[in-house]
């Protein structure tokens, strides 16, 4: 296989997934204060074991969001997940909630007061990527994968289809020629399923979700169509193992086809740079790439904790690019508000949107009516054509 031809994975995991139940609950927990106060800070860290779910971190929000109301809330989050399950059920699954006051020294450099606008959450950086490989202009692999297992638990949720659980994960594996996909070469999907489904029928169940996802002719070879590769997949979800807040990061963004600066998105409010300069800067590259000034982008920005400016607006366009990327950064930086409250305000993220981006990934999603994903707009393309 020369330079100009090779194959690119990545894999996603589903709402059922004990990582991602967690970070579902986060957010829940997130919207919980947003609604009732859109200043509310929250950093809100879950693990979820065998019938347990603990809740630890730091809130500023107001008093009206009780430690019974965030119980009532996390149970009914469990519930439209679908456990019901001896190991892990919403009705009798014990929660502990450990929350309590943000620091002050943390306030003292986030809050505007006097001249002093507000400061960014916490110092990092943060990537944004986009490409021409799908409609949604996300890479292909981590699309294909998000898309297989949402199809799979909009039937379970719906009844259209028998014996699944909420746990599955899935793997794309597309063949690349001159840098563009052209077919998948292998899949891989790990579904929860009922004690009395064999693997063969597990796998005709899988099937038509992979094709219907796939473009028509894209289908790996049979022998490479991989489901629950280890024969059964009946215990799943926290029961079978311990899930924690933040370790899905490269399932949330880019399937590690761009880089990612490390910080998890869920259970952290927008004053966080790690989730909202995320979302920025994937909204920054997106529009780039709709506006034809590149077929692929990636932009990089860093920030330093109780600084309201970006340190750096790095670009890069692989040499797709048809101007100048410092010309480009230094316009993003004169032209557009990249501090934590010019972020929240342009992209209006201090709405209680949050729950919903938990799972199937943070992009490549459609903007929501109530306010969700509007990093995902396409309103800078015109701003960028007269660039």
């Amino acid at each position: 296989m020369s330079k100009d031809e090779y194959i690119f994975t990545s894999e996603s995991v589903s709402e059922g997934h004990p990582d991602k139940v967690c970070d579902q609950i986060s957010d829940t927990v997130l919207d919980l204060f947003l609604a009732e106060d859109k200043s509310s800070r929250v950093a809100c860290e879950t693990m979820a074991t065998t019938n347990r779910v603990i809740l630890a971190g730091e809130v500023r929000g107001p008093s009206s969001v009780t430690n019974d109301i965030i119980t009532e809330k996390i149970r009914e989050k469990i519930r439209d997940i679908g456990y019901e399950q001896s190991g892990f059920h919403w009705k009798n699954v014990d929660i502990s909630i450990l929350l309590h006051e943000q620091s002050t020294d943390i306030a003292m450099g986030v809050d505007a007061s006097g001249n002093k606008d507000e400061g960014a959450g916490d110092q990092g950086i943060m990537f944004g990527h986009a490409c021409r490989e799908t409609e949604v202009l996300m890479p292909a692999p981590i699309q294909f994968s998000h898309l297989i297992l949402k199809k799979m638990a909009d039937a379970r949720r719906r009844k259209l289809i028998r014996g699944l659980g909420p746990d599955s994960k899935s793997q794309v594996s597309l063949l690349y020629k001159n840098g563009k996909p052209v077919r998948a070469t292998s899949i891989v999907i790990s579904t929860q399923h009922d004690n009395d489904l064999e693997q063969a029928e597990v796998r005709e169940i899988v099937r038509p979700f992979v094709e219907q996802t796939l473009p028509k002719g894209w289908m790996c070879p049979e022998n490479e169509f991989y489901v629950n590769p280890t024969g059964r997949f009946v215990v799943g979800g926290p029961d079978g193992d311990a899930g924690l807040t933040g370790r899905k990061i490269i399932v949330d963004t880019y399937g590690g086809a761009a880089p990612h600066g490390g910080g998890a998105f869920s259970g952290k409010d927008p004053s966080k740079v790690d989730r909202s300069a995320a979302y920025a800067a994937r909204w920054l590259a997106k529009n780039i790439v709709a506006a034809g000034l590149a077929e692929k982008c990636t932009i990089q920005l860093s920030y330093a904790i109780g600084v309201s400016r970006p340190l750096s607006v790095y670009i890069d366009t692989y040499g797709t690019g048809n101007v100048s990327e410092v010309e480009l950064s230094n316009y993003i930086q004169t032209q557009i508000d990249l501090s934590p409250r010019g972020i929240r305000k342009r992209l209006e993220l201090n709405k209680p949107i949050y729950a919903k981006t938990a799972a199937y990934g943070h992009f490549g999603r459609e903007p929501t009516l109530d306010g969700g994903f509007t990093w995902e707009k396409l309103d800078l393309v015109q701003e960028f054509k007269s660039f």
